[in-house]
């Protein structure tokens, strides 16, 4: 008789959900303040990155257990604050290469392994929900994209301790908003198929 339930299953993944919204809380704190002291573009998007994980999960906990009506409408909202937050994104970074500023490059480092160690920690508890409806794929999703955000902030600092120049730093917060738009794109294709599966139109 091996296996749990599906209460007991929820009941795991509604700890594993809120496991992961205090590390992203904390982690948007941690990673707001040091952006500002490294006059980081990556490292100030990676923070809002963990402020709308940290609703993204929240959001989630509220849905579980719901109807698939309400679980798509709210992977719906996530997907569309999460592609306004990668268009965020595109006009800072814009508005930072005209600026030419050049960041802090040990501070970026620190703070962007910190934050990988956090968000590989979190996609690793979330790994077994990857695939799951869209509100469940919406949170494998910003994790997994969150991991991958880190090790670009951690390479950009490479490049502008070696050049001296702030255009990694640009780089890598475009490549995040990209990250962002991507999984945008997923998610609200999925939620959209999934509700009008849900109300019998047609795919």
């Amino acid at each position: 008789m091996g296996g749990k339930g599906g209460g007991g299953r929820q009941a795991d993944y509604r700890r594993i959900l809120r496991m992961a919204l205090l590390i992203n809380a904390i982690m948007f704190v941690i990673e707001l303040t040091a952006s500002i002291d490294a006059d980081s573009m990556a490292l100030r998007a990676d923070a809002l990155d963990f402020l709308a994980d940290a609703a993204n999960y929240g959001v989630s906990l509220w849905v579980l257990g719901k109807a698939l009506e309400w679980r798509a409408r709210a992977a719906l909202l996530k997907g569309l604050s999460l592609g306004a937050m990668g268009l965020w994104v595109v006009g800072s970074t814009a508005w930072n290469a005209y600026a030419g500023t050049v960041p802090d490059a040990p501070v970026m480092s620190l703070v962007g392994l910190l934050a990988l160690a956090a968000n590989v920690s979190v996609a690793a508890l979330l790994f077994a929900s990857r695939r799951g409806d869209a509100n469940m794929r919406s949170v494998w999703l910003c994790s997994r994209n969150d991991a991958m955000a880190n090790i670009a902030v951690i390479m950009a600092a490479g490049g502008v301790w070696a050049m001296g120049q702030g255009w990694p730093d640009i780089l890598v917060a475009a490549v995040i908003a990209s990250l962002s738009l991507s999984a945008a794109w997923s998610i609200l294709r999925q939620a959209m198929g999934e509700l009008r599966a849900y109300h019998g139109e047609p795919a």
